[in-house]
This record gives C-alpha cells, structure tokens and sequence, in this order.
C-alpha cells in the first residue's frame, strides 16, 4: 500500500512524501514503518499503542482512529497531524 507523510515526519523518509508498507491493518502498516524508518511509529502511536491525540489517519478517504482497521495493497493511507493554535 502507499502511505502518505506529512511535512514534519519526512525526515524519517529521508523527504519522500510517498512511501509503500505492509500489512492487512493499520497497525501492521505502521509497525512495518517503522522497520523502514526506524521513529516513525513512535510519532504517531503512543506507549499505550493508541493513536496520539494529534495524529489522524486516513484509509482511502475515511478517517479512523482505530489501529485495527483493515487495509489492503491498493489502499492509500494517509498520516496527518491535526493543527493547533488561535
């Protein structure tokens, strides 16, 4: 499948805003992520293995929150930081 990066995590994909992965859940993708781009999980899942409170996740275009949403090679996954301020 492909996963898209926001900005402030390509430094672990060395820039590239595009990146293939594995696995039949959101979680196995990002577990393969970081078998990748060693840090990347970290970033986007918490010691609890739950997603941070500032990350988002997108399967095709559905939001998720859950780390055992099924996915498949022709999915797009999309990672995204929520934004902050006033």
């Amino acid at each position: 499948m492909k996963v898209r990066i926001p900005t402030p995590l390509r430094s672990y994909t060395t820039q590239a805003a595009l990146v293939a992965a594995e696995g039949t859940t959101v979680a196995e993708v990002l577990v393969d992520l970081d078998l990748q781009f060693p840090g990347l999980r970290f970033r986007v899942v918490d010691e609890q293995c739950r997603l941070r409170p500032h990350m988002r996740v997108f399967v095709n275009e559905d939001l998720t929150r859950d780390l055992s949403t099924a996915v498949t090679d022709t999915d797009v996954m999309t990672l995204m930081q929520a934004l902050s301020g006033g």
